[in-house]
């Protein structure tokens, strides 16, 4: 039997919440060209995504990955941790 690679998307994002149990919130920035001028503009999109044992905090740098549907708004999970937020 042939095995298939799983092909799934992955982000680099920032953790914006984290008050959910088992969730966070990740923010991921794009830059897209403006049709007339060719300036860059920073577009945000945040995603929820699951975090089985509470590992993010606020400002933690993460990787996500798209899986199947977890519920109504969770479509991603917590890849790996890249970067922990430095605390004061």
């Amino acid at each position: 039997m042939v095995e298939k690679k799983k092909n799934s998307k992955t982000k680099i994002g920032i953790v914006v919440s984290d008050k959910m149990n088992k969730s966070i919130v990740v923010r991921t920035e794009r830059l897209i060209p403006h049709k007339l001028y060719g300036k860059f503009i920073r577009r945000q999109v945040k995603y929820m995504a699951d975090d089985p044992e509470s590992l993010c905090s606020i400002g933690d740098r993460v990787l996500i990955e798209e899986c199947r549907p977890l519920s109504k708004k969770k479509r991603w999970r917590l890849r790996k941790i890249v970067e922990k937020a430095v605390q004061i």
